[in-house]
């Protein structure tokens, strides 16, 4: 009797009843997309997924984007910079120096609207994120903190498995694609004997009245410790600092993480010997002791080994007494770690494969050049935590660099589960020369992510047009047909941003004599950063990649041409730059590329078996472009034409009228390649 007043309720309505009760019957909410973390990288990629129209959700573990800026840089001034006035009105060119703001299609969302300050404080950045969330309308559950994700294998996945979230509370969020940019949170540490008494970089004070007359050691040598050391450097006795390898300059090393010049005053007090100083040493070889004074001795790690348990500084051998000129052998008040940070792998399941075991991976996850994790398909790295892909190369780790690789990965996504293909724009071929000379004086992505990202330009058949990708990473350029949905069976051109390959490095001298290079034939020896087009006959293999020539970016080419580097980074001269990119070209595609008046299409028509591409997509099209007096009177000198044609007639259409201003066809595209034909449209 019981069983048959109970049945009733599993009917189809009593059924949807117990399930809608039932936590452990019930269905977790599932989206195609989920995206961890609502840092810069988190909502860069929420604005893409939205402006797609696709299914996503954001989780952020704070009540507000961009968490890690409430509290770091600790001494609240970030050293990306904030260059309001470049002289430009191009909005392109300006985020080439501009290196806060996302990618958004309203203008009021850019960083200058936000701080004055060249380099401007975090609690502006945290306010710039806010507004950037709310005034897009991005879809973000705050409070909810992701506590362990796995895998739910499934062939209806889209990538044969579905990534589960439990949160904080226990509830589970099912998700087909995971896109991961929680950044790097976790404080590198190292493990050595009296490291519980160093202080870490994220706790320590940041008052220097607390330092006032004290002797500090700082563990580290980035820009976390010059930092600190900044902040206290006019109290303190001295600082001494102490890493294991020699300083590395941004300015020598061309690499936006390395120490920036605006926290390196300590360089200046330790090499005019005003007490400060820079040491060298692995901190696994050494000990650190507290004595009864409660003052801090740096010691050697064997000494300690060799010595009783009783571990106190009264007790065991230190430096000095072996070697009374020891550098550190005076106690220190503080030691503070300054070591940088890790990717947090504890949420995620072992089933994932995100580590890969070595030192390297303790600190990034173990990734592809196209972000996506190498042990779960589906799951993608963005934001810092993606910075392994080009570590101390390119700007892969900071906002200015990966708002571009989180476009990438978008692209990459929409191709693989929308089948939107790589956007790309088709124009003849007429065109490539002005289409090159724009973006390389205009694009911040290829400036930004040189090395990384570039352009590839596909040529169509018979090389009468071509498509224009903007923005791939380089090292995937043999899956690129897969990736895209694009086809390079007819060649293709790869344009990069390059340094020259033996001038950034910590111990180059990159104010040498001769540093620049003014001359078009010795292009190839530029050492400051300059565009490279390479020329591919066919796509090259995984193994070309994979096998390139040491320092490469790419492999060994058909054909390869240097732009000379430019002091204005202006590569528009129509002599210096833009004529041998023309040759370039025309050498790899055995054809003209010059622009012509169709008196000229004219006479090519009569005297070759081959027109210029742009005779054959103008004239032969009645199209073309309208000559001038000076030019004719240039003609009837050169005694290409007879002087009884009236001034402004074009021959090609004896129906025109003389002084008819109507120009025949379409004008050239705008840019630097048109401001300069004057000067080689006609060189014959």
């Amino acid at each position: 009797m019981g069983l048959s007043a109970v049945a009733p309720l599993w009917g189809p309505p009593g059924l949807l009843l117990a399930i809608a009760l039932h936590p452990a019957l019930s269905v977790p909410p599932r989206r195609d997309y989920c995206v961890l973390g609502a840092g810069p990288a988190g909502l860069q990629m929420a604005y893409f997924l939205q402006r797609a129209g696709r299914d996503y959700e954001v989780f952020e573990r704070s009540r507000q984007p961009g968490s890690f800026f409430t509290r770091y840089p600790r001494h609240r001034k970030l050293i990306s910079i904030n260059k309001r006035y470049t002289g430009k009105a191009n909005a392109e060119f300006n985020l080439r120096h501009d290196w806060n703001s996302l990618l958004s299609h309203d203008p009021r969302l850019l960083f200058r609207h936000y701080s004055r300050a060249y380099f401007p404080d975090a609690r502006d950045m945290v306010r710039y994120l806010g507004d950037f969330a709310d005034t897009l309308g991005l879809r973000i559950q705050y409070n909810t903190t992701i506590a362990h994700v796995t895998l739910d294998k499934d062939r209806r996945a889209w990538n044969g498995h579905y990534f589960i979230l439990t949160d904080q509370k226990g509830q589970v969020h099912q998700c087909s694609v995971l896109l991961v940019a929680t950044g790097l949170s976790v404080p590198n540490q190292v493990d050595f004997p009296g490291s519980e008494n160093v202080e870490g970089y994220e706790s320590v004070s940041i008052d220097p009245e607390d330092f006032i007359g004290q002797n500090v050691l700082i563990l580290g040598r980035g820009n976390s410790a010059f930092e600190t050391a900044e902040n206290i450097l006019g109290v303190t006795n001295f600082i001494h600092m102490l890493s294991r390898s020699r300083v590395r300059l941004s300015w020598a090393t061309h690499y936006v993480g390395d120490l920036r010049a605006i926290n390196n005053g300590l360089l200046d007090t330790y090499q005019l010997k005003s007490l400060d100083g820079l040491l060298e040493s692995d901190l696994r070889d050494l000990a650190i002791l507290k004595d009864s004074k409660g003052k801090f001795h740096v010691t050697l790690k064997f000494f300690l080994e060799e010595a009783s348990t009783n571990q106190s500084a009264d007790a065991i051998t230190l430096p000095q007494d072996d070697n009374d000129n020891f550098a550190m052998r005076v106690p220190y008040d503080r030691v503070i770690r300054c070591l940088g940070w890790n990717f947090d792998f504890s949420i995620f399941n072992k089933s994932l494969r995100l580590n890969s075991g070595n030192a390297f991976g303790k600190k990034y996850p173990l990734i592809r050049a196209s972000y996506e994790s190498k042990g779960s398909r589906g799951l993608f790295i963005l934001g810092t935590a993606s910075h392994s892909v080009d570590y101390r190369k390119s700007a892969g780790g900071f906002i200015h660099g990966f708002r571009y690789t989180v476009r990438a990965v978008h692209r990459l996504l929409e191709h693989r589960h929308h089948s939107i293909a790589w956007p790309a724009t088709e124009l003849p071929i007429t065109q490539l020369t002005s289409s090159i000379v724009r973006r390389v004086n205009e694009a911040s992505g290829l400036y930004q992510m040189f090395g990384v990202l570039a352009d590839v330009i596909l040529l169509k058949e018979n090389a009468m047009a071509f498509e224009y990708l903007e923005e791939f990473p380089i090292q995937m350029l043999a899956q690129l047909e897969t990736l895209t949905g694009r086809k390079a069976r007819h060649g293709l051109f790869v344009i990069n941003m390059e340094y020259g390959r033996n001038f950034s490095g910590p111990d180059k001298d990159v104010f040498f004599d001769d540093r620049s290079v003014g001359h078009t034939e010795d292009a190839w020896q530029s050492n400051f950063l300059h565009p490279v087009i390479y020329y591919y006959r066919y796509l090259p293999t995984e193994q070309e990649v994979r096998f390139r020539p040491a320092h490469w970016p790419l492999p060994r080419p058909t054909a390869i041409h240097h732009i000379v580097e430019d002091f204005l980074t202006d590569w528009t001269a129509p002599i210096g730059h833009i004529l041998p990119l023309r040759r370039f070209l025309e050498n790899c595609l055995d054809t003209d590329l010059r622009s012509f008046y169709a008196e000229s299409c004219f006479l090519f028509a009569l005297t070759r078996q081959k027109l210029p591409p742009f005779c054959q997509q103008g004239y032969l099209r009645m199209q073309g472009l309208m000559s001038t007096e000076s030019l004719w009177q240039h003609r009837v000198e050169s005694r290409l034409l007879r002087d009884d044609a009236p001034a402004g007639r074009d021959l090609a259409d004896s129906s025109q009228q003389p002084g008819d201003q109507e120009l025949l066809g379409a004008p050239l595209a705008p840019g630097p390649l048109a401001q300069s034909l004057d000067s080689n449209k006609e060189e014959l």
